[in-house]
């Protein structure tokens, strides 16, 4: 027969016991905390959408131009770049129920 020898298969953990504890050799956990850039967002912006490439160099200069053409606004940014004073608030927050068959769920 052939000597015992520890387990080191793909679902042994690391000799610290928990995951992440030790010997994980994986990296962090999370990505980079909240507000790590230092508030510089609004000069990082990468836009995504066609629009926002369009909005970032400039070649629409008015949000009525947006909506003039029914374009869909999928980034922040461009709000804030066409309104820069817009702020949000909050009127009133209700709570509502939705009939289940189980009974009523409260959002």
């Amino acid at each position: 027969m052939a000597e015992t020898q520890p387990h080191t298969g793909a679902f042994s953990r690391p000799s610290g016991g928990a995951p992440g504890a030790g010997g994980d050799k994986r990296g962090p956990k999370r990505g980079p905390k909240r507000g790590a850039n230092g508030g510089d967002e609004k000069e990082s912006w990468v836009p995504v959408t066609k629009l926002g490439r369009l909005v970032k160099a400039n070649k629409i200069r008015t949000i009525e131009d947006v909506y003039l053409h029914s374009l869909p606004v999928k980034e922040y940014q461009i709000v804030d770049k066409f309104l820069p004073k817009l702020k949000d608030e909050v009127m009133k927050i209700m709570p509502v129920q939705k009939q289940t068959r189980a009974g009523q769920r409260t959002r």
